[in-house]
This record gives structure tokens, sequence and C-alpha cells, in this order.
């Protein structure tokens, strides 16, 4: 009998009969398997994410897919007695009164998890991300070239953006690894919760974690500027005052990093835009023409050479032409200078798509259901396969 069962779109996520399985074991309704147990064979798996709820036996995300384990369903009582196997008192006190906590955790001092405890119907359920154990260099990222130039500038705001479980934080973790590893300078982070956990090498880095070690991400942000940094990661900009106070420390000369769950580099412009109250836009238009240095948007996409998912990205650099459509409320041409500014780095996600298909690591499927733009992508595939 198989370990895993995949969900797949006529199948109820149900709970298959309690069985003994891969060191797992349950009752009809006796005391379920520790969670460490539960997490030790997650990473065995390679899986990215556990989610642990009522109603439904563990499931894994392996590859971006669904899978659960073939055991009984989750009691309340199994799920409670995770949270408070993992949780402090505060953690589980927030959890009461706010309906939700994040943090991140360590198991056997060796694997890190990034935890979000949450109630649903009433009762507690969780989702935890495995964190990688070691940092990934940029080149096993596979970020473009421009990415080691854009570290190394002096001051501006970078935004690294995608959806949720694009590999946003691993890329920022590594383009950080890369500034302590070769450029000496001071790195304030701002996160909820710390996942990488930087070591100072030739730089300096110093991580706090909102709920822990500041009250928010503005206030860490506005504290970061009296603690003499050359470069600021904001772990999100959530919300304006985020947006505000991240741009008035790229303006005043610092490097800073953070990520919004946008595609797209107009889209991601219009979204900071959109958020200040209309008499305070046209100012946000002219302080981003200068400030913002980058947009680099990430999907992850399902290989066919091998199991795994590989990141595709869209780069776009503000040149003065990107500047002034900014500054303009022109945002919705941002993609035609992207595919015209290969020569200083910029590439499209179709560029992207079109390359890895070709290299024989995604389908062809890929191309157009991840695509912005899908006829670009047909019409970049059409001009390649011609000259091939």
């Amino acid at each position: 009998m198989g370990l895993f069962t995949k969900k797949t779109a006529s199948e109820p996520l149900a709970a298959p009969p309690a069985r003994s399985v891969g060191g797992i074991s349950t009752g009809d309704r006796g005391a379920f398997a520790p969670i460490g147990d539960i997490l030790r064979l997650a990473i065995e798996s390679e899986a990215s994410d556990i989610h642990l709820t009522v109603g439904s036996p563990p499931v894994f995300r392996i590859h971006g897919v669904l899978i659960r384990l073939e055991t009984r369903a989750l009691f309340p009582e199994d799920t409670d007695n995770f949270a408070r196997d993992i949780a402090n008192g505060t953690q589980i006190h927030a959890l009461a009164t706010e309906g939700s906590v994040d943090f991140a955790m360590s198991l056997d001092g060796k694997n890190r998890f990034r935890v979000s405890l949450y109630k649903q119907k009433g009762t507690t359920a969780m989702a935890m991300r495995l964190l990688p154990k070691r940092m990934l260099s940029l080149e096993e990222i596979g970020l473009p070239p421009i990415v080691t130039e854009l570290i190394r500038m002096p001051r501006g705001l970078v935004l690294v953006t995608g959806p949720t479980g694009s590999g946003k934080t691993t890329s920022l973790a590594a383009m950080l690894n890369a500034i302590n590893a070769n450029l000496g300078d001071h790195i304030v982070t701002i996160e909820d919760p710390v996942e990488y956990v930087h070591e100072h090498q030739s730089g300096m880095v110093n991580q706090r974690e909102v709920g822990t070690d500041v009250t928010s991400f503005p206030e860490g942000l506005r504290r970061a500027l009296r603690q003499d940094p050359d470069v600021i990661l904001v772990g999100e900009m959530r919300d304006l005052e985020t947006m505000e106070t991240a741009i008035r420390a790229a303006e005043t000369g610092h490097l800073v990093f953070s990520t919004l769950h946008t595609t797209g580099a107009g889209r991601t412009v219009d979204r900071i835009v959109d958020s200040f109250p209309s008499h305070q836009q046209e100012q946000i238009r002219v302080q981003l023409s200068t400030n913002l240095k980058a947009v680099i948007s990430q999907l992850l996409v399902p290989r066919i050479d091998k199991p795994g998912r590989i990141a595709v990205f869209e780069i776009m650099v503000n040149t003065h032409a990107v500047a002034a459509l900014i500054r303009d409320n022109k945002t919705f041409r941002i993609a035609t200078e992207i595919q015209t500014g290969s020569k200083v780095g910029m590439v499209t996600i179709e560029q992207s798509l079109v390359d890895l298909y070709l290299a024989g690591i995604i389908a062809r499927d890929q191309v157009f259901s991840k695509a912005q733009d899908p006829e670009l992508a047909a019409q970049l595939l059409a001009g390649r396969e011609a000259r091939r």
C-alpha cells in the first residue's frame, strides 16, 4: 500500500480508513502520531508544505501537488495537541484571541519551518512551510545576471513580486547572502517571521522579528533607519505606512528590498500608487520613478526533465524610459519597454518561459498557461522555432 494518495478534482478530501503507514500510526480514535514524526516524514518526502486541518488526513505539497497521507482524518483534539506542541503560550493566546498567528520553528536543531496557525470552523488548523537547509546561490535559483548588479547598488528600492509560494523569500535570502558574503555591508531585516537565518560573514546581519523584536513593519523600518544600515529588508509591504517608509528609506541613501503579492512590473507600480490617497498619488509616482530600481517578478513552474519546479522571472530595470512612464502614469507601456530592454538586463516572463521550454525543462502548455501575454509567447516561440 502506498504512503500517499493524490488528490484529484473528482475525489473529495475525505478520510480513508485508519492504518499505520511509514511510521505514522493511528488508531480508530486513538492519539495521532507526534507532530515531529509528521514533519520528519515531510522532510524525507521532499515536501514544501504541510497542511493539518480537522476532517482531513495530513496533506503534503510535493513538487506543487497536494498529496495526503493514508491515515485517518484529524480530529479537533489532534490539531489542538499539534498546536500546543509547537507554539508557546504567547502564540497560543494570539491564536485564541486573534484567530491566527505566524512564527518560525526548528526541528531537531536542523530544519526550520514557517508556521501559520489559524482557526477554521472553530477548530485549529495549520500550514507549515519547510525552509531549505542552506541558502541557494543566485545561479542555483536561476536569477538573471543583472541581479548581481542590482545588489551592488548604493541605494534604491528593489521589489520581488509574485503569488504566494512562488519563491520570493528564497530569492531574497540568496540576494542578502550574496551581499553578506561579498560586500561587507550592514544588513537589517524586519520579517514576520524570520525564516532564513543569516550568519555574519564579511558583512553583518541583524534580523528583527515582528511580534518578538519589534511591534510592526513600519516601526521596525523607522527604527532601522537609526541603526546605521546599508541594506534593509522589509519582509512584506503590507500597508500604506510601510510602503511610504520604505520609499523614504530608499530615498535617503539605503538599498531596500521588499516583496508584494503582484505579478508584473506595471501591476506592481499600480498597486503601490493605488494604495495612497488620490492627492498623494502624483508625488508617489515621482518618488517611484526616481527610487524604484527594479522589479523582479517570479513564478514556479513544474519541470519535465526531473522532479520539482523551476523559477521563471520577469526583470524590469528602471531606465530613463521606464521612469518617464511611471511618472506620467503610463504603466501599461512598461511591458513594451521590458520586451525591448534586453541590453540592460530586462527579460519578460514570456522570454523566460520560451527559453525553458526550448531547453527541454518545462512543458509546452506551461508556456501559454503561465504567460502574462500568451499571444506574445506564441510569437516568440514561433520565431525561435523557425530559426532552429
